[in-house]
């Protein structure tokens, strides 16, 4: 591995270890196949068709704030992408504490079209280039930039054909090396790869898109207007949140046999259509998915992560855009609960859906700058528990009068994860 300075032997490389609470026990990174085999845990997933920056700190090599965007697929875009990333990188590294003394820089791209690892390698070659301009000129050197591509890697700062051989070199089997077995023993895992965790949320395709779309078309004919008028917002409100309260008790009682696609399919099948559509529309409305927000711990976070990965792919054809708050609910769900990894991708997911979500947006840039979600759960909790006395007296007071039963009443079981 090299700088942009100087070339090394593979004796006299610099390590670099990665470190924090992410990785405990250390482990030292010497070379480009250890940076390679270490970058889906330093992620938690494997990045395809991703460009990563990771900042690198002190003498010993530290690693600290990362990045990672799509390759575009221009290669007009490509200068301009370089000038961005190391901007944000750099900039962000430096409100955060201090400024990299060096970046690495992968390019993850597999094969398409019949071309070859080692083409792919050659045809993203200008970008890395660019991103070791952008990087210099703001006084941080890249310290090694890898492209990796069918199973194999290359180095586009190293020259030494005896570790980095102009045909590329395998990345070794998942669960084989040693950071693999650092990583199992420090808890991390890999959740898949970019492409496998976004296709889990991707809208629905076929004759059940189509009658989805349809009953998303009755219940916006039925709901928004009651959603825009004063007197019936709040009924619909209530009605809404029931609703998701009973599916996500559903789903408590039908837990999924295996994880992935299946579990998918079994929670797809556990939502009816108009269902799922009325819970769709009613999310739009702020203060309604403001509530939904609470359910984010303890026993109500995994069905209600499960039923908001199920809405978002109940958002197809012209209500695309309505995904954003179902997929900003998934991934403070996820957060919440510690997968960092996963919250980030479903979160840049709902930014996809509508850029200008602003929950979406603020959730994204807490998480990315590394901020403790502990601080949005106590205002939730906080506001949970102003608001369940108000719900308490609302239904007394619509509570029809009669004579009193003389039987004791059993005191009513509060639901699962509450805080009063």
């Amino acid at each position: 591995m090299t700088n942009d300075r100087a070339s090394r032997t593979p004796s006299d490389r610099p390590s670099i270890s990665p470190s924090g609470p992410a990785l405990d026990p250390r482990i030292t990174l010497r070379s480009p196949a250890e940076l390679a085999d270490a970058l889906p845990y330093m992620l938690g997933f494997h990045p395809s068709d991703s460009l990563v920056m990771v900042a690198v700190h002190g003498e010993g090599g530290r690693f600290g704030g990362r990045l990672r965007v799509g390759i575009p697929a221009a290669p007009a875009e490509w200068e301009d992408t370089a000038r961005q990333v190391a901007d944000c990188l750099i900039r962000g590294s430096e409100r955060r504490g201090g400024k990299p003394d060096g970046i690495v820089v992968f390019l993850c791209q597999d094969p398409a079209g019949g071309e070859s690892g080692q083409r792919v390698m050659t045809r993203l070659r200008p970008l890395a280039q660019r991103i070791r301009l952008a990087c210099g000129a703001l006084d941080v050197p890249v310290m090694e930039a890898l492209c990796i591509s069918g199973g194999r890697f290359w180095s586009y700062c190293c020259p030494d054909e005896r570790c980095c051989p102009a045909e590329g070199s395998p990345v070794a089997a998942t669960g084989t090396s040693v950071m693999a077995a650092t990583a199992t023993f420090a808890g991390l895992r890999v959740r898949g790869s970019l492409r496998e965790i976004e296709g889990r949320l991707a809208p629905l395709r076929g004759g059940v898109a189509v009658e989805m779309e349809r009953a998303l078309d009755r219940a916006a004919a039925a709901l928004v207007p009651k959603i825009l008028d004063g007197a019936t917002r709040q009924e619909v409100g209530a009605e809404t949140v029931a609703l998701a309260r009973t599916l996500m008790q559903r789903m408590t009682m039908a837990p999924p046999v295996e994880g992935g696609p299946g579990a998918d399919d079994w929670d797809d099948a556990l939502l009816g259509h108009e269902e799922a559509a009325t819970l769709i529309l009613g999310l739009q409305d702020r203060e309604i998915r403001d509530v939904a927000a609470e359910w984010m711990e303890g026993e109500e976070a995994p069905p209600a992560l499960r039923l908001w990965r199920a809405l978002a792919r109940r958002c197809v054809g012209a209500y695309g855009e309505h995904a954003a708050a179902p997929l900003t609910l998934a991934g403070w769900v996820s957060w919440s609960t510690g997968d960092e990894p996963t919250a980030r991708i479903v979160l840049g997911l709902a930014l996809r859906a509508d850029a200008e979500y602003r929950f979406a947006q603020l959730l994204h840039h807490a998480c990315n700058e590394g901020i403790d979600p502990e601080g949005l759960r106590a205002c939730l909790r906080e506001e949970r528990r102003r608001r369940e006395p108000r719900r308490k007296r609302a239904a007394a007071t619509t509570r029809p009068p009669g004579r009193r039963d003389a039987r004791p009443r059993r005191r009513p079981r509060r639901p699962a994860g509450s805080d009063q």
